[in-house]
């Protein structure tokens, strides 16, 4: 009988610096807010979630205007119909004189709603800085 003696073969290699990134930035995606995030990143998010659906509902009102409007153009300068063509450009020009307006009043129901938190976090944050810098 033949003797054969089994080989196990194993190979580490540590993972890159690219790779180290990849997965700490997955890994903090998953893990708790106050654990992986610094107080300014809190403040950025917090910004952004006071600004930035105003933004997108008044783009979105802007847009959807201007392609009824441009429709309505086209009505006129191509398919000749002036009246429903008037009509329908009229008709566009109604949500994108809207747009800025509804921006204000969700802007101002971001700033409400988050301006408190902001508010606190900042201060928090410009004692920290003046407290380092007296340090210094």
């Amino acid at each position: 009988m033949k003797e054969t003696k089994d080989k196990f073969a194993y190979q580490y290699s540590a993972p890159t610096e690219r790779e180290r990134k990849t997965a700490e930035e997955i890994r903090a995606r998953y893990a708790p807010e106050e654990e992986t995030t610094d107080k300014l990143s809190q403040l950025q998010r917090l910004d952004k979630k006071a600004s930035q659906p105003p933004m997108i509902v008044a783009l979105s009102f802007g847009v959807v205007g201007i392609l009824i409007f441009g429709t309505g153009l086209t009505m006129i300068l191509e398919w000749t119909l002036l009246l429903y063509g008037c009509l329908v450009a009229l008709l566009g020009l109604l949500p994108v004189g809207f747009a800025y307006p509804v921006y204000r009043k969700l802007a101002a129901r971001g700033r409400k709603k988050y301006g408190a938190q902001i508010l606190k976090l900042s201060e928090e944050i410009l004692k920290e800085s003046e407290e380092n810098d007296e340090n210094s």
